[in-house]
């Protein structure tokens, strides 16, 4: 073989298949009567013979594999197969099926067998629930400190510098907040003022206040903390499930948004009041550009400087990663060179820029809050923990699809549950997801959570030792920092018209959480997402595609009249796939999918058979029409010239026999003796392809029950092909079965179901055209008076010419 690889001669192949007559007996297990799939192949190649089943696949290959000298193989090009196989086998219906191949035994375990499993332990489970809880224990061990440590420690400094000089996230700090001042407000604190000059004047006092409102916050983290421990034992984490990427998109960059109006009152160093709930955001952003004019051009000039360099620096962090070991914490030297100028060039005092000022040193004694005030905080508290935890996975899961890693609900709820029940005591605030910190951790380049233990380490430190070091840094210079670390939550919003091109309705969640959490606030903005985007499912739920099916010529393949041309539809039979389980909330969509598939409604169609037999009734009473026995409409006032009389019956006028007993015999394609417009039904069968059915619920199998029925009732059968298993026992289960709806209507395929029909019409067109020779012998017995009497009755009126196409 030589360089270019393998010669494949060109591949040639066809593919029949079709009905043939098998040797066995009808009904013989695993076949239904003696009707076969039969499809044959031919190629270049040798042949591949499946294991357990009569079938043979050749396939041939054009590709090449092109070899370098040193030994590497290239990539091929995308090969060109030319495969086809045959397969010979019966047409299976679930029925034969089963009778032919054996079923497991499902085995049923009792709840004490259930129990018994769950709670039993060993030391395998032991280490894997140890891990799960604690999963430090699992990823640390596994630490590349030479690829690892450095970038972590830089990324762990760069977030503690921010982490100690700014207060947790808006959200929650604005709903923890809000509890707060309702339960302590100031006029519970106001004293007498014992230095004031005027009589009767009263002041705050804020020794008191602050005192009842750091035990009130403390007190509102344990509770929390308590309640997303007991969703994580309850396993309500599932709820991240339900946060789409397009409603977390929209989500986080709402947030981002937040974050950029509420450090850019600091970048100016204007001051605003403390909005809260809906449209807050718009009405800070009013107030900011209405006191724009108080603007502090040196807090101003030192964001915008700082802002500028670190984009710059990040974006050639970014260009050159591949050549520079380790990014350049431009986030640490800024703070340090902005804090250095600060200090020498006294802003505060020369131009009033805003600073950091006094870091209290220390941490306060652990206390037990107190347990009587969860009765005033427990819905407050509810609302938090959910928002909390909602806003830290949206967070974790944009980082999670970015560096590709996978986020346990269950665990996030119990750590931030043992974080807040443990903060409690130490009075600390409602811990969740800073994004603005977390934009900074992953920017710099922290690989795993040891820089989250260092940037912990460093505000410590800083809160014990080194605050005072940090007291001359600007603050501007802080938010700029945050503001420089969004870029990447602000760029998600090009993936608005990529989503718009892939999914419409992607891009409309997103594009509606991001205006609602804007408008609304992030707490109700994310309720109002989840609603929509669970919305947008029920919708599409309810009316969900579906497809009228043809064949492929000479193939087994089934596909969609609308879309592909040359779609052969068989003869008499309409095809429907459902793409969507059949449940309470979309039955009258099914229906409505079936009426337009088969172009009529058969119980249009059953009711105007009935309006017409009642008038066919009124008029064989009348004697304007007659009923021989076989249930055949004739005219009662002529010599009937479409076929004679039984000869064991009566005269018409001595006939006393009444017309309910008669099972008329009806053509319903044909022109009527009665003015009834009956809607033509131009097919025998119907197949529904319910591969794509997961799911009924009692509803769902009423309404397919109903289906059946009203379609016999007009002579159409309804067939079934690719049910799953669990779906034909569910039908079981509700009594959908019964001696008119068998289990020999559900075939494994499509092309199973249609081999069956054509099969069928065959075998009753020979027995239709046996019957017909005999009636045409028994009905042409003087070919030449018959001609005659046609001659003669060139007069008869419309009705009477209509009646000769009734006979059937």
């Amino acid at each position: 073989m030589g360089p270019e690889g393998p010669q494949v001669p060109p591949a040639s192949a066809h593919h029949r298949e079709g009905v043939r007559t098998a040797g066995g007996e009808p009904g013989s297990p695993g076949s239904t009567g003696n009707r076969w799939l039969t499809a044959s192949a031919s190629c270049s190649s040798p042949p591949i013979v499946f294991p357990g089943l009569t079938s043979t696949s050749w396939c041939s290959s054009g590709s090449q594999v092109m070899a370098t000298p040193g030994g590497r193989s290239e990539p091929p090009q995308l090969p060109e197969y030319s495969c086809s196989y045959v397969v010979s086998r019966p047409v299976y219906t679930e029925l034969a099926l089963q009778q032919q191949q054996e079923r497991r035994l499902q085995e049923r375990k009792t709840l004490r067998e259930r129990l018994v499993k769950s709670c039993s332990c060993s030391r395998k489970r032991a280490l894997g629930v140890l891990k799960i809880l604690l999963p430090i224990l699992d990823w640390l061990p596994k630490y590349r400190v030479k690829e690892w440590l450095l970038s972590d420690i830089i990324s762990g400094v760069s977030t503690g510098l921010v982490g100690t000089l700014q207060g947790p996230f808006p959200v929650v700090s604005l709903m923890v907040g809000s509890v707060v001042l309702s339960m302590a407000p100031d006029e519970r604190f106001l004293v007498s003022d014992s230095n004031g000059t005027a009589l009767n004047a009263t002041v705050v006092d804020t020794t008191a206040r602050d005192a009842e409102r750091v035990l009130i916050a403390s007190t509102l983290t344990l509770l929390v903390g308590i309640i997303q421990l007991i969703f994580g034992a309850l396993q309500i984490g599932f709820i991240v499930r339900y946060l789409a990427d397009p409603l977390i998109g929209g989500f986080t960059t709402a947030a981002a948004f937040q974050v950029l109006v509420s450090q850019l009152k600091i970048v100016l160093n204007v001051s605003t009041k403390n909005y809260n709930g809906v449209l807050s955001i718009i009405y800070t952003l009013i107030e900011i550009f209405q006191n724009i004019g108080e603007t502090n051009l040196a807090d101003f000039i030192a964001a915008l400087l700082t802002i500028i360099v670190c984009m710059a620096v990040k974006e050639l962090n970014d260009r050159f990663k591949h050549k520079i070991p380790i990014p350049i914490p431009i986030e640490v030297i800024v703070t340090i060179v902005a804090t250095g100028i600060s200090y020498g060039a006294d802003l505060e005092k020369k131009y009033n820029a805003g600073i950091v000022k006094s870091i209290p040193r220390g941490f306060l004694p652990p206390t037990l809050p107190p347990v009587s005030l969860f009765s005033d905080m427990l819905a407050a508290s509810f609302s938090i923990a959910v928002v909390a935890y909602a806003i830290a996975v949206s967070v974790g899961k944009v980082y999670a699809t970015k560096h590709d890693y996978t986020i346990d609900g269950n665990q996030e709820f119990i750590a931030f549950g043992i974080s807040n029940i443990f903060s409690g005591f130490f009075s600390c605030f409602v811990a969740t997801t800073a994004l603005s910190r977390t934009a900074v951790q992953e920017s710099t380049g922290g690989k795993t959570q040891v820089a989250g233990i260092i940037s912990a380490g460093i505000v410590m430190v800083a809160i014990v030792a080194l605050g005072k070091l940090l007291e001359p840094l600007q603050k501007s210079v802080l938010a700029a920092v945050v503001i420089a670390n969004l870029k990447g939550m602000f760029m998600q919003v090009c993936d608005v018209p990529r989503l718009w091109r892939q999914n419409k309705t992607d891009s409309v969640i997103w594009v509606f959480t991001c205006v609602m959490s804007i408008i609304l606030g992030l707490d109700l903005g994310l309720l109002a997402g989840l609603i929509f985007g669970l919305l947008t499912v029920v919708l599409r739920v309810q009316f969900p595609s579906w497809n009228s099916l043809g064949s492929i010529t000479s193939t087994d393949i089934y596909k969609s009249t609308k879309i592909y041309k040359n779609i052969v539809e068989p003869e008499g039979v309409k095809i429907l796939r459902f793409s969507s389980p059949i449940f309470y909330g979309n039955v009258d969509g099914f229906k409505k999918c079936i009426k337009s598939t088969v172009g009529f409604d058969a119980i249009r169609v059953y009711n105007k058979r009935l309006k017409a037999l009642r008038r066919i009734q009124k008029l064989i009473k009348k004697g304007q029409l007659r009923a021989t026995k076989n249930g055949v409409i004739s005219d009662a006032g002529s010599t009937n010239n479409a076929f004679e009389p039984d000869e064991d019956i009566e005269e018409p006028e001595e006939l006393d026999i009444p017309t309910k007993e008669i099972e008329i015999r009806v053509d319903w394609n044909s022109e009527l003796p009665v003015k009834v417009n009956v809607p033509k039904v131009p097919i025998h069968s119907l197949v529904l392809d319910c591969g794509a059915i997961s799911f009924l619920d009692v509803v769902g199998v009423k309404s397919l029950r109903m289906v059946v029925k009203e379609f016999q009732r007009i002579d159409v059968n309804v067939y079934f092909a690719l049910l799953q298993d669990h779906v034909i026992e569910k039908m079981e289960r509700c009594g959908f079965f019964d001696d008119n709806i068998r289990k020999d209507t559900f075939f494994l395929t499509v092309h199973d179901a249609i081999l069956y029909l054509q099969n069928q019409v065959k075998s009753r067109e020979s027995q239709d055209s046996l019957l017909e020779t005999i009636n045409l012998i028994q009905d042409c017995k003087d070919p030449l008076e018959l001609m005659e009497k046609e001659l003669a009755d060139e007069e008869l009126d419309v009705q009477d010419e209509a009646m000769r196409r009734l006979a059937s």
